[in-house]
């Protein structure tokens, strides 16, 4: 091809049969092909063949104009290993600031990965190191990454940063960040940087899926807090499961996320705080059209945001604890979110409140919810052994037991020195989720015997549609409908008002603003 040159790896050193080191040929070819794009400006492209390739103690510091494009994600296989540098990162490829000087004067341009595999699960740590990723590269322009599969890594699986009129599309990441406890930075399966190239960054992640991975399913991350949050990244039909957090926005300003499935992630399906590395949470997004469903705790958790922001039109049901929470988490922004608007979602079926408001807001907006049957945690303090109770890897089962359905959602069963959080319940079983993302079972510590007794606590006296629980300015709640259709209802209240919310739902209430619905 005149402008455009393709390259095949298995003619230029790889082998792809699975022992043979091909790490050092890639690097060269590699090196070869951005040499010779620098000179005439023309792309070239590693063509991989379908094989086993093992990458082995190097990562590939990679460069502008060469692309890396295999069979399909099931049929190129990238190995990653570390036997002869054990406790050293090796990602597949890597070019970063602290490394090699990237940034705004240094980037990659022109470069696409697509259609192949990424395993990590052969790269050892002594102590975690979040440069464990399958890819790790910063300052990318005009980057194309589509139908990859990553998976197994110690740190986060796709963790590259600073991605300019790029697109991520139809990735994969599974059990990534499986050195990770939940507390150190990375961890996730796809976790984006941001803030390097100023206040506007376009990406658009789409279409991708993240299960099991140790912290984020998907999120984004101011980098520095002198940086401004910028503009211009969307997350759009993606399926998050089985994570710490599902989607977190961690630092962006108008993050778009639209048409996600967030469902069965331990903290919350929906996230933003001030966790990230700058102590700077997102705002000015939007949560658009999404199913967020079977969260372990929340749906939506929202702290430490000056606001404003818009969840609309989504599903946020049967999660453990509340349907959505505005929270304070102690560190970041400390005043009251602004212009917060929840509007047009149905909240229903929750262990707790529908609507839990534990942190200032201001000037925000509750409209036009369907908030009903939530409350399911009613089951009383409940403890059981012996004859009839017997455990599997995320079951338990007493034969003997009469429980109201979902009575138990999102309580912590205790099982000797065993912790473990229930998902949902029948009359005689209690569906458990894995004791971290990415588990097959329930038990830290092995299955317990047949018979062991077990303990459950027992449940709120108010799990209310609304609870307002801390310092509320102006708050608009036009529109909400809220109520319990079930023949035993769950939701004890509509709505429930602490002093410290300034009676803010009476006052509503006498300007014809308040609920609708059955108390």
């Amino acid at each position: 091809m005149s402008t455009r040159r393709v390259y095949d790896a298995g003619k230029h050193g790889l082998t792809g049969d699975g022992v043979t080191n091909d790490q050092p040929a890639l690097a060269a070819l590699v090196d070869r092909l951005g040499d010779a794009y620098r000179k005439d400006g023309c792309p070239r492209v590693i063509w991989v063949p379908a094989g086993d390739y093992l990458v082995q103690d190097e990562a590939t510091v990679w460069r502008s104009g060469v692309s890396l494009v295999g069979a399909s994600m099931h049929a190129t296989r990238f190995l990653l290993a570390n036997p002869g540098a054990r406790g050293k990162p090796t990602p597949l490829m890597w070019f970063t600031t602290a490394q090699h000087g990237a940034g705004q004067d240094n980037y990659l341009a022109d470069c696409t990965f697509a259609g192949f595999e990424v395993d990590g699960s052969g790269m050892e740590l002594d102590e975690y190191d979040p440069l464990a990723k399958g890819l790790g590269l910063q300052y990318v322009l005009r980057g194309r990454f589509r139908d990859l599969w990553v998976h197994d890594t110690p740190a986060t699986g796709f963790g590259c940063d600073f991605l300019q009129d790029c697109v991520v599309d139809a990735v994969l990441a599974e059990r990534c960040g499986r050195s990770d406890t939940g507390e150190q930075p990375g961890g996730a399966g796809i976790g984006i940087g941001i803030g390097g190239w100023g206040s506007t960054e376009r990406v658009t992640v789409t279409a991708c899926t993240a299960r099991g991975n140790g912290t984020n399913g998907i999120f984004v991350e101011l980098q520095r807090q002198m940086w401004p949050p910028p503009r211009g990244v969307r997350i759009t039909a993606c399926h998050v499961e089985d994570n710490r957090f599902g989607i977190s926005d961690w630092g962006a300003d108008g993050l778009v996320v639209t048409g996600c499935t967030m469902i069965g992630n331990h903290e919350a399906g929906f996230d933003i705080s001030a966790k990230g590395t700058s102590g700077m949470a997102g705002r000015g997004g939007m949560v658009v059209n999404c199913i967020i469903d079977g969260n372990l705790r929340d749906g939506v958790g929202i702290g430490n945001t000056p606001g404003p922001y818009m969840i609309s039109g989504s599903r946020i049901s049967a999660n453990g604890r509340y349907g959505y929470w505005q929270h304070p988490f102690g560190q970041g922004y400390e005043g009251p979110a602004v212009d917060l608007v929840l509007d047009g979602n149905s909240i229903r079926d929750n262990g707790l409140d529908g609507i839990r408001v534990d942190a200032a807001v201001d000037h925000s907006a509750f409209t036009r919810n369907r908030i009903r049957n939530n409350g399911r945690r009613t089951e009383p303090e409940t403890a059981g052994g012996g004859a009839g109770v017997s455990y599997g890897d995320l079951v338990l089962t007493d034969e003997t037991a009469d429980w109201r359905p979902d009575g138990h959602r999102g309580k912590r069963l205790t099982v000797g020195r065993e912790v473990a959080v229930v998902l949902f319940n029948t009359g005689t079983t209690l569906g458990l989720a894995p004791h971290r993302p990415g588990a097959g079972t329930a038990w830290r510590h092995g299955r317990p015997a047949e018979g062991t007794t077990y303990r459950l606590p027992g449940s709120p006296r108010r799990r209310p549609g609304i609870t307002l629980d801390a310092p509320v300015g102006v708050l608009d709640l036009d529109g909400n409908r809220i109520w319990d259709d079930q023949e035993e209802p769950s939701q004890s209240h509509a709505a429930w008002t602490t002093e410290r919310a300034f009676g803010a739902i009476e006052r509503a209430q006498k300007q014809g603003e308040g609920e609708d619905g059955d108390d």
